[in-house]
């Protein structure tokens, strides 16, 4: 697990910390085109992950996409991994305040 340290403390909240729930599909209550711009870096399980479609910090969990498989609307098939999760503001530098559950 990652430590908190001077350089990468542990923040829940704040104006530099991602919100708690986000996702990236238009369609959900939780999407937020505005935050999704600015990039928002996500660690699962002590592992950076580019493939995250939505995130739920306090809940600790990720939905990924399964493959290539769509439903029957046409929208990627996603499947709920449970885990810890930390996610931060790329466009902050090297050393962004991290949001995790704490």
């Amino acid at each position: 697990m990652s430590e908190e340290t001077p350089e990468n403390p542990a923040v829940t909240s704040g104006a530099d910390v991602p919100p708690d729930h986000l996702s990236v599909n238009p369609r959900s209550p939780h999407f937020d085109a505005e935050k999704l711009q600015r990039g928002i870096g996500i660690r699962f399980k002590d592992r950076v992950r580019t493939d995250v479609e939505e995130y739920s910090i306090s809940e600790g969990w990720v939905r990924v996409q399964a493959g290539k498989t769509m439903d029957r609307k046409g929208q990627p098939l996603t499947i709920k991994l449970t885990g810890p999760v930390e996610a931060w503001y790329e466009d902050l530098g090297d050393n962004p305040p991290v949001a995790k559950k704490g």
